[in-house]
């Protein structure tokens, strides 16, 4: 069988090919599992107007071994991929940007003529929950629809601190205040700090927009409700509670890595130097 990469906009296509292989691998494919899923729920133009492209590799086995999700203006995405998919991905697609584990994105990136890194994250897998010490004044509550304007302010506030576009921070914020996967915490009965969760997918669940006003930062808020959302994930029965930090940013990597969480991988957004 000829290794080869295939490409659909049809994202019912796509998992009936790849879902086992993500699934199989939760942690790596964390991201391209959540942003299928929510393909699948809001539809094709769930991130922009333009449609999705996705794509799957199969080795000489015929198993899947590679995955590529991308969703404009987002980069490109890639879940785990076998070393010996980049080359042919590179051919296939003319990229110019690309979200990848660190040893795949620089792998592409060697065939561009010139490039720059955008931005590093790290991803991070819970161990033991550690409560943060001294804990905090204030206590957590989950997020309710009477939060949406504040939340939806801190959801955007969010994506411009971290780089990213703010669109679709209501339907974010809708969409996890009524699962109750929007935590605050509050001080005082004022709102000073959130943190949310993806939906758990293959016994994994995703911590993202832990988020705090300049005005309240250096208390331990982001700490204490990036805990608590973490014990929530964990009682309701994840197997695994991960998160993405930029590794620009000591502070935040030292305030997870305190409550339990420890380093799994590095990812990195590059893109073409003359691309803009």
């Amino acid at each position: 069988m000829n290794s080869t990469w295939t490409f659909t906009d049809d994202v019912d296509a796509f998992l009936d090919a790849a879902g086992a292989s993500l699934a199989a691998r939760p942690a790596e494919n964390t991201l391209v599992l959540t942003v299928t899923a929510s393909l699948r729920h809001n539809g094709p133009h769930a991130y922009g107007d333009a449609a999705p492209l996705l794509g799957w590799w199969r080795g000489a086995d015929g198993e899947v071994a590679g995955t590529l999700v991308h969703t404009p203006p987002y980069p490109p995405l890639l879940g785990a991929v076998a070393p010996e998919a980049v080359a042919p991905l590179a051919a296939a697609l003319p990229l110019t940007r690309i979200n990848a584990d660190r040893t795949t994105a620089e792998a592409l990136a060697a065939t561009w003529p010139g490039h720059r890194v955008d931005q590093e994250q790290r991803l991070y897998r819970l161990e033991t929950l550690v409560p943060p010490s001294p804990t905090p004044s204030g206590r957590p509550r989950t997020a309710t629809a009477a939060d949406r304007e504040l939340l939806t302010r801190w959801h955007l506030a969010f994506a411009d601190q971290v780089g990213q576009p703010g669109m679709h921070a209501e339907r974010t914020v809708d969409e996890r205040t009524a699962s109750g996967r929007l935590t605050l915490w509050e001080d005082d009965g004022v709102p000073v700090s959130m943190a949310g969760a993806a939906p758990q997918i293959a016994g994994t669940v995703r911590i993202s927009a832990v988020y705090t006003p300049p005005e309240y930062r250096g208390r331990g808020y982001a700490a204490a409700v990036t805990a608590r959302i973490s014990r929530v994930a964990r009682e309701a029965g994840a197997q695994e509670v991960l998160l993405f930090t930029d590794l620009a940013n000591p502070t935040s990597n030292g305030v997870y890595q305190r409550i339990g969480y420890r380093a799994v991988s590095d990812r990195l957004l590059i893109s073409v130097a003359e691309a803009r």
